[in-house]
């Protein structure tokens, strides 16, 4: 019984197989596949897997990481736990009160992301600054990018597909005109346009290379500089010109509004000033 309890490499490969089976995304089963390798080895040598193994990998997690970060890779073990057949070994995930505000340290503002434009187009780089401002003003996530075609361009939407779901983003038609113009100048005449210089779509890390480099020039705190703070960004400017979070949900790709929710909470410091504004001393 011990032995049929334990767990091998050969499971955890048939597991990442389950996953591309299930059509999850490449980044989710390279994740998963990571979180589960790193649980296999927290076990001990030989030993089957048991409830108070995983719990105490639990606690080992939480003097490590953050809870939002916890809840993530105690997601792929739980995942994992009920590939074998072992749902009386899953964890529950941490209780985390949903948060009023986000640090000031890691919000993107308005300001600074038009800094981050005028540092790439001063230095030259066309297409960082178009790629800053096709995830700013469409929303789109970095693994993306791909569908920003010449033919989408010329429709004015872009078509989505990802994790199994298909959405159309409507393009700024400024936006089309100024990547219309790129995609001429680089000879692009179909398919995706933003590319390297051999030809493939970019990739996330070439991207947030690319965003990277720019902060010393532009004055943007490093740590706040990342293609995902694009999407936060689009995501609270959107909410505050039309206060409508289900279409905002919609326009993200969002299956849940409490999804949504997370991307439109603002800075401590604007969340000060509203609580000053709101005159309830004497």
């Amino acid at each position: 019984m011990e032995e049929f309890r334990r767990v091998t490499g050969k499971q955890v490969e048939e597991f990442l197989a389950y996953l591309v089976r299930e059509e999850k995304s490449e980044r989710t089963v390279e994740k998963y596949g990571r979180d589960v390798r790193a649980f296999c080895a927290f076990l001990p040598v030989g030993k089957a897997v048991e409830k108070e193994r995983v719990l105490a990998y639990k606690e080992h997690l939480v003097k490590r990481y953050a809870p939002s970060s916890v809840n993530s890779m105690l997601a792929a073990v739980n995942s994992f736990l009920g590939f074998l057949g072992r749902e009386d070994c899953r964890v529950k995930k941490l209780k985390i009160q949903r948060r009023a505000f986000c640090p000031a340290d890691r919000e993107l503002n308005r300001a600074e992301y038009l800094r981050l434009i005028q540092a790439a187009e001063a230095t030259g780089r066309s297409r960082t600054s178009l790629l800053l401002q096709t995830l700013g003003s469409s929303g789109i996530r970095v693994s993306e990018t791909s569908a920003i075609t010449v033919e989408a361009l010329r429709q004015g939407k872009a078509v989505i597909r990802l994790k199994g779901k298909i959405r159309t983003i409507l393009l700024p038609q400024k936006l089309c005109r100024k990547l219309l113009r790129y995609a001429k100048r680089q000879r692009i005449f179909s398919g995706p346009v933003f590319l390297t210089r051999n030809k493939r779509p970019m990739n996330r890390k070439e991207i947030w290379a690319a965003f990277k480099s720019l902060c010393s020039r532009a004055g943007v705190a490093a740590q706040k500089v990342f293609p995902h703070n694009l999407r936060h960004l689009f995501a609270r400017t959107f909410y505050e010109a039309r206060h409508d979070i289900a279409k905002l949900a919609d326009v993200l790709g969002h299956s849940s509004i409490d999804t949504t929710r997370i991307y439109i909470v603002t800075s401590g410091e604007e969340h000060c000033r509203t609580l000053e504004q709101m005159h309830l001393l004497l």
